[in-house]
């Protein structure tokens, strides 16, 4: 892990309404880093999907005092930024694995992995070529042809994998990226996602609910302090949390 930060939130808030209840998420102080592995642990409700959609860029804050990413170009205030630029930073510098894989189902397993990079109007040279690893790393090379309905629930995985790694995002989210296959399935995973991000030096952000797939391999932990204020109103704020043996 470097000290290179990515994305830095402080004081942010987000509140919620609907239909007379009001949700609201509170972010004192979140720095990640480059090559830092971040466990974002928390049970069905706390608001992990609102801090997601915070660092995947996806959800502006109610409030803030820094929204910022650290991009290969410099740093960029968030909060201000049109949603045009949004989406091109987005596209270039994060890398999205979601709870079911995400693959679109009319292309190959080659081809979804192939897509980010280019979108990003990556050489297509060079898009193969690291194709080509990530699959042999994933051991998922003899799959690449098939569409996704043809692979097992791991094997999806670990293409979901591939596709968020292969244009080399400055930051990966992953939202519950191992819910849907089997335990032993899981940590393998888990321990290949970690690995790779790491030989790359990339952000992780993983969240979960389950404790024991990221324990030994995160390098941070945060969690919720949720506080119900009366029957509407609910407040959820981040906080670090330490796990020990």
């Amino acid at each position: 892990m470097s000290d290179k930060p990515l994305l830095f939130l402080e004081r942010v808030k987000k509140i919620r309404e609907k239909g007379g209840v009001t949700f609201e998420l509170r972010v004192p102080r979140l720095v990640i880093r480059s090559g830092e592995f971040l466990a974002v642990i928390g049970p069905s409700g706390c608001g992990k999907s609102t801090l997601l959609d915070f660092l995947g860029l996806v959800l502006k804050p109610t409030t803030y005092k820094n929204y910022v990413f650290f991009s290969a170009a410099g740093r960029v205030n968030l909060g201000p930024l049109g949603e045009r630029k949004t989406a091109a930073l987005r596209q270039a510098e994060l890398g999205y694995v979601l709870q079911a894989g995400g693959l679109l189902p009319y292309l190959s397993i080659a081809d979804n992995i192939l897509l980010p990079a280019r979108l990003n109007r990556l050489k297509e040279q060079e898009a193969k070529r690291r194709l080509r690893e990530l699959a042999g790393y994933l051991n998922i090379s003899d799959q690449l042809s098939k569409k996704p309905a043809h692979l097992s629930g791991g094997q999806r995985q670990r293409a979901a994998i591939a596709r968020a790694l292969i244009h080399k995002p400055r930051l990966v989210l992953a939202d519950e990226p191992t819910a849907a296959v089997d335990y032993p399935t899981a940590r393998e995973i888990s321990g290949l996602f970690h690995n790779l991000t790491s030989q790359m030096g990339l952000g992780l952000v993983v969240v979960t609910h389950d404790l024991k797939l990221v324990r030994h391999l995160a390098d941070r932990f945060v969690s919720f302090e949720v506080e119900k204020v009366n029957d509407y109103h609910t407040v959820s704020t981040l906080t670090e949390v330490e796990y020990h043996e």
